[in-house]
């Protein structure tokens, strides 16, 4: 019976401490369960999102949309993924947040470009586009004011062009118009149908900036190094222009002017870069009334009240608009109106010396006689260059040839000063179009 006992009590302690110790065993083990067990949960979530992207992914790849069916009786992921496609689709960056962002095509940039072209300018005008299209490295927008006879004859010019030209600019065709006074006073107000340039911040009410250039202009460097000096403009300028003369005692205006002008010498209008915007926005002091006028109130009671004292019509215009209003014009140099003044009366404009003729201004007709034979070189030799050869062998060495014949004349004794930047532009255009678009083998 004492046995009895002895093992009964032996048994009964030995289950208190068994008891004892899984008891703790379990209490220690608790917590690392609760981890293993959120550990889990988080494995298992982060494997259903990944299942869900690629779902998703692979839908968005292979299967857009499901003609027919409806969204919200597709799976999971299909719905996510058309939900992708309706914002935009190509999904190719995620910002900073972490959220997917589209891609938005970027607006493609133009360099606007207008002149007016009336009686025999056409192949003049065609001339102008081909030094600025040959030239630049944006592509341009040319805006080409003509009388209605010429516009056919632009449009089956543009249309014989090769295609790889004409994919490097846009070009719109408008009518003769003035929006105010009368039209046939102001179409012959100096050449014709000039005086249009005056109105084209009425007429382009959708263009911001605008190079405005005369039809006997050439570009010998690219188009988009004029187009930066926007960029230079302080908060009050709003148009650009070079001086009329660089000696104010042998210039024009200096001597003859019977009307304001501005400086001391004028400025010469046939290369005119505007910020049409600006124009749009300001109101202009004008000697006639106390309150500023806009641009379009000013043109016809300013011209009432000069048109019997002004010589060369629009320009004149323009120099009395800024003889009041200084402060908003910028001044470049002469290099970007290089005219036959320029190099008759002796070599004048340092900046052409010093870096070559960036805009050449063939006024007086010089590109169509033999006054000048220096200047007729230049705009013989675009004008019969044929768009697919190449522009030194057939360009720019025949120009340098044909200069022996013109040393001896007046502006013909400086042929660095024509040559210089058109042998830089051809580098440019060459290394812009060619070498940077060579990849370097593997």
């Amino acid at each position: 019976m004492r046995i009895h006992c002895k093992v009964v009590v032996i048994a009964l302690c030995f289950g208190v401490v068994l008891l004892f110790y899984f008891w703790g065993g379990n209490v220690a083990d608790g917590p690392l369960q609760k981890e293993v067990a959120v550990e889990g949960s988080r494995n298992s979530l982060s494997s259903s999102v990944k299942r869900d992207h690629d779902v998703g992914s692979k839908l968005v790849r292979r299967s857009p949309t499901v003609p027919g069916v409806r969204s919200e009786d597709l799976p999971k992921g299909r719905k996510n993924a058309n939900k992708v496609i309706k914002r935009g689709g190509n999904v190719k960056a995620k910002s900073k947040t972490g959220r997917a962002t589209a891609r938005r095509p970027r607006k493609e940039e133009f360099m606007h470009l207008a002149m007016v072209a009336c009686g025999d300018r056409v192949e003049e005008t065609s001339t102008l586009i081909k030094s600025a299209v040959l030239f630049s490295l944006k592509k341009i927008k040319v805006h080409i004011f003509a009388e209605d006879p010429l516009i056919p004859q632009f449009k089956e010019m543009f249309r014989q062009w090769p295609g790889f030209i004409t994919a490097k600019f846009k070009y719109n065709l408008y009518p003769i118009t003035f929006s105010v006074g009368n039209a046939d006073e102001w179409k012959k107000l100096f050449k014709p149908c000039a005086a249009q340039r005056l109105f084209l911040p009425v007429i382009l009410k959708d263009v911001d900036s605008l190079l405005y250039v005369d039809t006997d202009v050439l570009f010998l460097r690219p188009m988009d190094d004029i187009w930066r000096m926007l960029k230079s403009f302080n908060s009050s300028q709003l148009a650009a222009m070079a001086p009329e003369h660089e000696i104010p005692k042998i210039g024009w205006y200096s001597r003859f002017a019977r009307h304001p002008f501005y400086g001391i010498s004028g400025v010469n209008s046939g290369v005119m870069l505007m910020n049409l915007t600006r124009i749009r926005s300001t109101l202009f002091k004008n000697g006639m009334i106390a309150t500023g006028l806009s641009w379009e109130e000013l043109l016809h009671p300013l011209y009432q009240k000069y048109k019997n004292h002004i010589t060369w019509g629009d320009q004149d215009l323009l120099n009395i608009i800024f003889h009041y209003n200084p402060e908003c014009l910028f001044i470049f140099p002469c290099q970007w109106n290089y005219r036959p003044d320029h190099c008759m009366y002796g070599s004048n404009c340092k900046g052409a010396e010093e870096d070559g003729v960036s805009i050449l201004h063939g006024n007086r007709g010089v590109y169509h006689d033999e006054k000048q034979p220096a200047f007729k070189v230049v705009y013989d030799a675009i004008r019969d260059f044929p768009f697919d050869d190449n522009m030194f062998q057939s360009l720019f060495y025949p120009i340098q040839a044909k200069f022996l014949d013109t040393v001896n004349t007046l502006c013909g004794r400086i042929p660095q000063v024509f040559l210089k930047q058109i042998e830089k532009t051809m580098k440019k255009v060459f290394e812009e179009n060619v070498i940077r678009h060579i990849r370097p083998h593997d």
